[in-house]
């Protein structure tokens, strides 16, 4: 092997060995590897900035704008209106659940699907008496199932068959190609959920972390004849307190939400501070401040100027392992920390010094505007405004009737499924199903360039061999049985996609993929298969796929519940899969 062969291979390690064990962002790990192959002149500038102009990248960022289009004009909430009902019993409502949301994900991004059905589903839950826990989980599964139904069903099949078609010259696959080995998966998939998670998973009916406004916020009076009258919140000293921090006023029946440094205190004022309620002894010793004589919370009255919201932390985020405090997140997004539930359960004790991971659900109290600002902020995976009224669904029909043309002119072949959601796009922003502001927030940047920089790697582990010598191994060390060497496949990428993100292990693991097939006169077909099934089937743990971790604060859920119901998940959606290819297709050519 060549010098550019071994720095192509110990940089596939070092990027795998970055994103398993730092908060690094793909994005930009694999985009530092593009940089470094590009200066030493492993590639050229035509092969490192490839994926970047690949069909494949730009109809996942046409799709995204298609499924905005479906989101913004409220057609999601249209069919849940009429789909969900009335069941009488867990099981019938995970049915009522996991079968159109599989559906709709096989034609739409499952990000925005299942943002709009976590609210939706917390009040009908509450509604029917079942637990949000038996429904959240069932919910982010079936959006995996669907998004392996069809090529558009999610962003790994489209990236997956875009570097297919560069890498081979080939025409590429429909948009109902892996219909046939999905579907049967899928079922298996479903009818596994329906049967056992009624049982496994946890009943927390009780549990609502954010449910008593009491244990978390306190409230006190500035004294009318005290000497705090007309002074700054800075100057009163209520800022840096250690243990509570300031949250708004209410002032005359009004309301001052986030409350800034230098709002002048006025007679009569109502403090409301977020933390460690034990601390009302230490403002209480604050000359000028009296106890509140309201017996009713002011958090729990509605007030036009102020919003409360639940927003779970992305992985993204740049709040991750900072202190609220220290993060200074009232000053970067206008809002302030009531609250924080992690694993299931409300962190107690000193807001200010609670460090951020992902996954953790926030408890935010801020201003009207805060949720058309933030909602496609990349540093949330889900803002649920807990006041928001029901979205308007004038144009829900019309953007439902786009996506099915969008499907039709592509599965007939009329269009390439490129120019087919290139159109579908510009039909959902002329039409104003979506605004073009929602469409450009909808392009997810991050993923897009995690995907167009992890092609240079792709390319170059093709080009300096290192995908044949992979290929070579995983050949001898199955011993040449067709049947071995998929299953060596899938469990590969498998692994990869619950360790680094399911785009990047598909698109470093084609090459190699391509190179085995081609080196043991395999039918390459059912091993790009298993490998685009293998991506997205990531069950076991909240952090191994996006989705999951949407559900992981709202359902109340802790680590190990996805552990005892997604590790068999992986097991049931890894043996069908392999046993359905190896039944419905020849593996040799």
């Amino acid at each position: 092997m060549e010098w550019q062969g071994l720095l192509s291979l110990l940089l596939t390690l070092g990027a795998l060995g970055t994103l398993i064990f730092t908060r690094i962002g793909p994005h930009l790990v694999m985009t530092g590897v593009m940089v470094i192959l590009l200066v030493s002149g492993v590639l050229t500038p035509s092969e490192a900035f490839s994926g970047f102009s690949n069909s494949g990248l730009i109809t996942v960022a046409a799709m995204f704008v298609v499924a905005t289009g479906i989101h913004a004009s409220g057609g999601i909430e249209l069919i849940v209106h009429y789909l969900l009902g009335e069941p009488k019993s867990v099981r019938r409502a995970q049915i009522r659940v996991a079968l159109p949301v599989a559906l709709f994900s096989g034609f739409l991004n499952n990000t925005p699907v299942v943002a709009t059905m976590i609210p939706a589903l917390r009040a009908w839950a509450k509604r029917i008496d079942v637990p949000v826990s038996k429904l959240m989980i069932p919910l982010s599964y079936s959006a995996i199932l669907g998004g392996t139904l069809t090529l558009v069903g999610t962003s790994t099949n489209l990236v997956v068959n875009g570097q297919y078609q560069s890498m081979t010259g080939e025409a590429g696959f429909s948009l109902f190609s892996i219909t046939a080995v999905a579907l049967p998966v899928a079922i298996i998939g479903l009818v596994f959920i329906i049967v056992f998670f009624p049982r496994w998973l946890p009943d927390r009916r009780e549990k609502e972390i954010f449910g008593n406004l009491r244990e978390f916020t306190l409230e006190v009076a500035v004294a009318a004849d005290g000497p705090l009258v007309g002074k700054t919140v800075v100057q009163a000293g209520l800022r840096n307190l250690k243990r509570i921090y300031l949250v708004e006023i209410e002032r005359a029946g009004a309301i001052v939400p986030a409350v800034g440094s230098e709002e002048p205190l006025q007679a009569g004022d109502r403090l409301i501070f977020a933390g460690n309620t034990e601390a009302i002894s230490d403002l209480l010793r604050i000359k000028g401040i009296v106890a509140s004589t309201n017996g009713e919370p002011t958090l729990g009255r509605e007030h036009s100027e102020r919003r409360l919201v639940e927003a779970v932390i992305s992985p993204h985020s740049n709040c991750i392992n900072q202190t609220i405090r220290d993060s200074q997140f009232r000053e970067r997004y206008g809002a302030v920390v009531l609250a924080v539930a992690r694993n299931g359960e409300r962190v107690p004790g000193n807001l200010g010094t609670i460090k951020l991971k992902p996954g953790d659900t926030l408890l935010l109290e801020a201003r009207p505007a805060f949720v058309s600002r933030q909602q496609y902020n990349k540093d949330f995976l889900l803002i649920n405004d807990l006041q928001t009224e029901a979205p308007r669904h004038q144009r829900a029909y019309l953007a439902w009737g786009i996506l099915l043309a969008v499907v039709l002119v592509s599965a007939t072949g009329l269009l390439p499924i490129l120019h087919a959601g290139l159109l579908g796009a510009a039909a959902m922003l002329i039409t104003g199903c979506c605004s073009a502001p929602q469409a450009q927030k909808s392009l997810d940047i991050t993923v897009l360039l995690t995907i167009a920089a992890s092609f240079a790697l792709g390319v170059a582990l093709d080009k300096t061999g290192v995908a044949r010598l992979l290929g070579e191994t995983l050949v001898s060390l199955s011993g040449g049985h067709p049947w071995l060497i998929l299953l060596m496949v899938y469990i590969s990428v498998s692994l990869l996609t619950e360790s680094i993100t399911n785009n990047a292990a598909a698109i470093i693991m084609l090459p190699v993929v391509l190179e085995i097939t081609e080196k043991a006169s395999l039918n390459p077909e059912p091993y790009i298969f298993a490998l685009m099934i293998a991506a997205s089937a990531s069950f076991a743990t909240p952090l191994g796929y996006q989705t999951n971790l949407m559900v992981y604060g709202p359902g109340g859920y802790r680590f190990t519940d996805f552990l005892k119901v997604g590790a068999p998940m992986n097991a049931v959606i890894g043996i069908s899969t392999i046993v359905v290819l190896i039944l419905g297709w020849p593996l040799t050519v």
